[in-house]
């Protein structure tokens, strides 16, 4: 427990720093090293030996999906309506596909060969993985950005801290225990009423810095309850795939927590429900 406290004590005054007061491409560094450093977690987990030989080839193709996203925003921003509509992320995904076959085909049956087991991980964990976490980025480059980025953070961060404390001080009846055998069923009620705490403190926070409403208490209430069920699964889904492979933690990065898919496995998948919602709502 102390090292999680240290570890926020050191991170939160970081992540405020980065985006909220340091400029936008701020952020795509970070949000690349994440995905660097998240897809080579993935794939020593999940890869195999000879899957490992693709570690560079998807670290290089996770860290290069922000800053496809950063161009396509950027270019959409400025309306230059003289350039074509440049699929930048499509593109990536299409030549680190590619060149993820062709290795394939070139070491079929040799002792170098690549398992589709392989493949799989190093698509996930090289476009998958990097694409739901760069919708932080996305958040990050709208209007007031560096207020709507800290929506999914709120919500995961609130639930996960609530669904600890839930289910240390009354968790009797296991949630999934062959997936997560700490987590119960008052933890992740704990985790429901955190995320609806997290959206109210942020609501608050964000309304008073930018001198208007930002979110409705209709939208605090829903986003926080349905944005905690997600994180919550993103949470037991990266479980899944560490339970399979019989891996402890992704990584050592973050002491108490673990790698970076550890900390931040549920704000993969609540980043892109918040700006799915986002869209929807048309904030």
């Amino acid at each position: 427990m102390f090292k999680r406290v240290m570890v926020a004590v050191v991170g939160i005054p970081f992540l405020l720093l980065v985006l909220i007061w340091a400029p936008e491409w701020c952020t795509l560094v970070l949000l690349a090293g994440m995905c660097a450093i998240g897809a080579q977690e993935l794939m020593h987990a999940a890869a195999g030996e000879k899957g490992k030989r693709l570690i560079p080839l998807t670290m290089l193709a996770a860290a290069l999906v922000p800053v496809c996203v950063y161009l396509e925003q950027s270019i959409s921003q400025a309306k230059l309506t003289a350039l074509p509509a440049l699929p930048f992320t499509a593109a990536l995904a299409l030549v680190f596909v590619f060149l993820l076959f062709v290795y394939a085909i070139l070491h079929y049956g040799k002792e170098t060969a690549i398992p589709f087991a392989g493949l799989t991980a190093a698509l996930f964990a090289g476009l998958v993985f990097p694409l739901m976490l760069s919708c932080l980025l996305r958040l990050r480059l709208w209007e007031n950005g560096a207020a709507w980025v800290f929506v999914p953070l709120c919500i995961s961060f609130g639930s996960d801290t609530f669904a600890l404390f839930a289910g240390m001080l009354c968790g009797k009846h296991k949630l999934a225990p062959l997936v997560s055998p700490k987590k119960t069923v008052e933890g992740g009620v704990g985790g429901l009423l955190g995320g609806v705490i997290g959206m109210t403190l942020y609501k608050l926070i964000a309304s008073w810095a930018l001198g208007t409403v930002v979110l409705s208490w209709g939208h605090v209430l829903l986003w926080g309850l349905v944005g905690s069920v997600v994180s919550q699964i993103g949470d037991l889904s990266f479980s899944v795939i560490k339970r399979e492979f019989g891996v402890k933690d992704y990584g050592k990065l973050l002491p108490g927590h673990g790698g970076i898919l550890d900390r931040f496995d549920s704000v993969t998948f609540v980043a892109p429900f918040v700006w799915l919602a986002m869209m929807v709502f048309g904030l």
